[in-house]
């Protein structure tokens, strides 16, 4: 009688604050849907697969070193691995250099100087990162685009220049769109850096005679050294897994790298290879992010640069103010007016780069009966486009209404569990996804949900397996939205609910979501947001009976029907682009505060 007693008093505490069986509860999930995955994928890559008991001459699920011997010391590993590596590093130093030569005056332009239109500018260089990277990618195809693969003629062509392969392909031209895409990073965060250093100790070294060269190489770069190392370590991370640009420029002349090799790996069902091109990847890419983590606790230690009472003392341009707003134009109109320009006007083109009047049409958006094998009708009247916008809309959309509201109970049970260890573990596991570039995470998910797994069944070829994977990739950032949320919380309000008779969950639904509504629409409009554009996850996991935007695009761009292409990925821009104003104006936020932007 008293263990009964005793059972129905826990079950009554668990009840009134089940927070810690809540904890253990998305600890479970997320080691099914995060942890697990990556481990397979590590874990196919030293065990024989199916296919290959032959060839490894082993059996299936023993222990093995052949798929690292082929990928590292085979006589196709310089194909496979050494030519794709090489190719990914160079591509990745080159466009660290150049958003370096782009952002670093830009950002300190905008953050430390009077240009006229400064604070236009802060918002308007950053616009580039707001859209897909690739978007880039079609656009430089459409401009520079040689006879090599066939298709529509470019831009170029049309006006009776024929691009070299090195310009229209390959390495320049992957290193220049990524360059551009990434530079924000570099405006942001030099920018920001060089808002909070103090001017009053650069005054005091030229009170002391310093020259303008000095103050700047002996006092102003090292103490911004942090931040643009920062800048360059992230650019590295996300360069490294980049897909759709290498995808668009480089595979239609044999030019590898690493993430569109792992995809020739995953597309010819070679399991156990791709796990170890993904493996490289997944190491590179984790190795980039702790790096740049580490250099962010050393920033820490600058504690004379910022805070209260520091100087920051704009440079008067006089003259110069002018030229200066000239040059950030002209980062802005090759960064994002040109290649979106050229985009739209495409999709009103019979023939790309033909500007007489007859050679205008609207048949790409709603024409009929077009004059193509497959594409029989404009993209806003073919029914695979909007099967496509629908499956975005709702696979995406749950997927970021997943990972919001589990982000913010991951932040309840961080700020609330009595079990500590509870709340670290699910910080690491949350955060995992971000050390893990999109198509190794792709990767990952193939090798876990392929085939049934006990009472799992295989999902590949089904939505739900999108949605996971999507809600999974973006939990780094809905935790942490919940996390900080939660932190700034205090208990008052729940315990004088709990003191009236609510429960947990009606604690939850009528006073923490109220309260907290702002960090889960956060949590969600940015996943959303992100995954709409996101092409590197989706387009290993995505079949033609769950395509979404950006899949549908690149089938498109497969097929030849550049224009069409061309009109679904702007509709991804504009939803990307408008989204992200929408979720800065909602959050009273934005990607330029700190660079004098309102």
């Amino acid at each position: 009688m008293n263990a009964f007693k005793g059972m129905v008093y826990r079950a009554r505490v668990y009840n009134s604050d089940p927070t810690a069986i809540l904890g253990l509860v998305l600890l479970a999930f997320f080691l099914i849907v995060i942890a697990a995955p990556v481990g397979l994928l590590l874990y196919d890559a030293v065990h024989v697969q199916f296919a290959d008991q032959a060839r490894a001459g082993q059996d299936v699920g023993q222990f093995t070193t052949y798929y690292i011997q082929r990928a590292f010391f085979s006589r196709v590993a310089t194909d496979i691995y050494w030519m794709p590596l090489f190719n990914t590093a160079s591509i990745a130093v080159g466009s660290i250099v150049l958003a370096l030569l782009i952002g670093a005056p830009m950002g300190w332009l905008v953050s430390r100087t009077d240009m006229l239109g400064r604070r236009w500018f802060a918002t308007a260089l950053i616009v580039p990162y707001m859209l897909p990277s690739w978007t880039f990618a079609l656009a430089w195809l459409t401009l520079f685009k040689n006879r090599t693969t066939g298709g529509q003629p470019s831009w170029m062509e049309a006006l009776g220049f024929a691009p070299p392969n090195w310009l229209a392909y390959g390495q320049l031209p992957i290193t220049v769109i990524l360059a551009l895409h990434y530079a924000p990073f570099v405006i942001l965060l030099f920018g920001n850096a060089l808002r909070q250093f103090d001017s009053s100790l650069e005054e005091a070294a030229r009170m002391v005679g310093a020259r303008s060269r000095t103050v700047a190489a002996r006092i102003v770069l090292p103490l911004m050294l942090p931040s643009i190392v920062s800048a360059c370590t992230l650019i590295f991370a996300k360069a490294l897994g980049d897909f759709g640009v290498a995808y668009v420029l480089g595979v239609p002349v044999g030019y590898d790298v690493l993430a569109t090799s792992l995809f020739r790996s995953i597309s010819t069902s070679q399991q156990g290879m791709s796990a170890v091109l993904a493996g490289t990847i997944v190491l590179f890419g984790a190795l980039s992010i702790v790096i740049d983590m580490r250099l962010l606790k050393e920033a820490r230690k600058f504690v004379t640069v910022g805070g209260k009472g520091a100087m920051n003392r704009q440079t008067a341009l006089g003259p110069w103010r002018v030229p200066a707003a000239g040059l950030a134009l002209l980062v802005f109109v090759i960064g994002a007016a040109i290649p979106l320009g050229a985009l739209m006007l495409t999709t009103v083109m019979k023939v790309p780069g033909i500007f007489t009047p007859d050679n205008f049409t609207l048949d790409f958006w709603i024409g009929r009966n077009l004059n193509t094998t497959a594409l029989r009708q404009g993209i806003l009247l073919t029914p695979e486009f909007w099967t496509a916008t629908w499956n975005t809309l709702w696979i995406v959309g749950s997927a970021a209404l997943g990972a919001g509201f589990l982000g913010l109970l991951v932040g309840y049970v961080v700020a609330r569990s009595p079990i500590r260890i509870l709340g670290t573990l699910l910080r690491q596991i949350t955060f995992l996804p971000y050390l893990v570039p999109g198509i190794a995470f792709a990767a990952a998910y193939l090798s876990m949900f392929a085939v049934q797994r006990g009472p799992i069944p295989a999902l590949y070829g089904t939505s739900v397996i999108l949605v996971l994977a999507i809600l999974a990739d973006q939990m780094p950032f809905a935790s942490r939205a919940g996390i900080s949320a939660m932190m700034q919380l205090g208990k008052d309000p729940e315990e004088a609910a709990q003191n009236l008779g609510a429960g947990f969950w009606r604690r939850i639904a009528t006073i923490v979501v109220p309260i907290q509504k702002g960090a889960l629409v956060s949590g969600v409009l940015l996943p959303f947001i992100s995954g709409i554009k996101g092409l590197s996850l989706v387009v290993v996991l995505a079949v033609p009976g769950t395509d979404v935007l950006t899949t549908y695009a690149l089938r498109l761009v497969d097929y030849g029907y550049s224009q069409a292409a061309n009109a679904v990925v702007l509709m991804i821009c504009a939803i990307a682009f408008f989204g992200t104003l929408f979720v800065q104006k909602l959050t009273s936020s934005s990607l330029s505060d700190g660079l004098g932007g309102k």
